[in-house]
């Protein structure tokens, strides 16, 4: 059974985007081009010249903040304020989900690439606002970004994580090769047409809240 593989874990390490609401809320709708006005004003280039550099610096340095900071030595607190000031009210608040990691035995933590500002606002308007035991954001990581290994070794000395007695939820199935090799569980969270089959993936879900609700206890 599934459940036999997470009788040890007692820290639950979540990520943000696409894996505590679903991709279908569309968040990424607003944030990307955001984004790529950002990069089009500070480097002076038109809007395909942007996305084309957006697209490069995520592949290339995890996030496209990295590679405006490793690059063009950006300024990460008015981007990340600016990038994120979005409409929330699009994200329904989820009981079932609520109900399912507040039941899990152990420590609950939130680790995104985004800022700690806005994953409490994406928390909040999911109804899972006061539930995590913490919520780290890129600047948590010193702006390394997943899915770098020294992005998860600063969060999980900052923590104290056990990583042999940790699972790690994702939907970039990349940021979950660095968690695998730290002796993580690793659940890839994605719509099943979007699975990624890999040997650092262990599972799988679509569907968060049941999939959780069999580790309770």
């Amino acid at each position: 059974m599934v459940a036999d593989d997470f009788t040890h874990v007692t820290t639950w390490i979540f990520d943000l985007d696409n894996t505590l609401y679903p991709p279908s809320a569309g968040l990424f709708a607003q944030i990307e081009p955001r984004m790529t006005a950002w990069v089009a004003k500070e480097l002076g280039v038109d809007t395909q010249e942007a996305n084309r550099l957006r697209d490069t610096y995520w592949k290339d340095y995890g996030t496209t903040l990295s590679g405006l900071m490793k690059l063009h030595g950006t300024d990460p607190a008015p981007y990340l304020t600016y990038v994120h000031d979005i409409d929330f009210t699009v994200l329904a608040r989820d009981a079932e989900l609520h109900a399912a990691i507040t039941a899990l035995p152990g420590r609950k933590i939130v680790y995104t690439n985004g800022s700690e500002p806005y994953a409490q606002r994406v928390l909040d308007a999911r109804g899972l606002a006061g539930i995590f035991d913490a919520v780290y954001g890129i600047e948590h990581a010193d702006f390394h970004p997943k899915p770098m290994a020294e992005a998860f070794d600063t969060v999980v000395r900052r923590d104290g994580i056990d990583t042999g007695k940790a699972a790690m939820f994702e939907d970039d199935p990349r940021n979950l090769e660095v968690p695998h090799a730290l002796g993580m569980k690793t659940v890839h969270v994605s719509p099943i047409e979007a699975r990624a089959i890999a040997p650092h993936i262990h599972h799988h879900t679509d569907d968060l809240a049941p999939f959780l609700r069999q580790f309770s206890r």
